[in-house]
């Protein structure tokens, strides 16, 4: 019959690991809430309703700028190399900077392109425009979260 035995430092390394996941789960929530909030502050309307009320570009729009939020993140976690304060912190500020960049460039080239998206997001149908925006904050998140390499 064979015994198994956890290692000696296996609770203290499942506790921690735990402790991080909550972490970053908080750092990643904050941050995709602070980027919502940015694209609504910058969108003609207010998003959260326009979500809400199920206007297909506003959801297109922001589930693109939220998925490249979160490759800022993921990028910011896998680079800290397992140091849990450093890797939160690199999070903060890059997902902070991430939602600076998207936020402003999103706008040029809305205005570079001719982009109405006022129009577009209180818009009751799908409109192509929407697929432009959500392609450039998609983009844009893959950028960012690159260059933290």
């Amino acid at each position: 019959m064979t015994a198994y035995a956890l290692e000696q430092d296996y609770w203290r390394l499942l506790g921690e690991g735990v402790g991080a996941i909550i972490l970053y789960a908080i750092v990643g929530l904050a941050l995709m809430l602070i980027g919502f909030y940015a694209i609504d502050l910058t969108t003609p309307g207010r998003l959260r309703g326009l979500v809400t009320a199920g206007k297909p570009n506003a959801i297109i729009v922001t589930a693109a700028g939220l998925i490249s939020m979160a490759f800022i993140v993921v990028i910011a976690i896998y680079t800290s190399g397992g140091a849990l304060v450093e890797g939160l912190i690199a999070s903060t500020v890059f997902g902070l900077i991430g939602i600076v960049a998207q936020v402003i460039s999103v706008r040029v080239l809305e205005k570079a392109v001719g982009i109405h998206i006022g129009e577009a997001m209180h818009a009751d149908t799908f409109t192509p425009a929407s697929l432009v925006v959500a392609a450039a904050h998609f983009a844009l998140g893959l950028v960012v979260a690159f260059a933290i390499f």
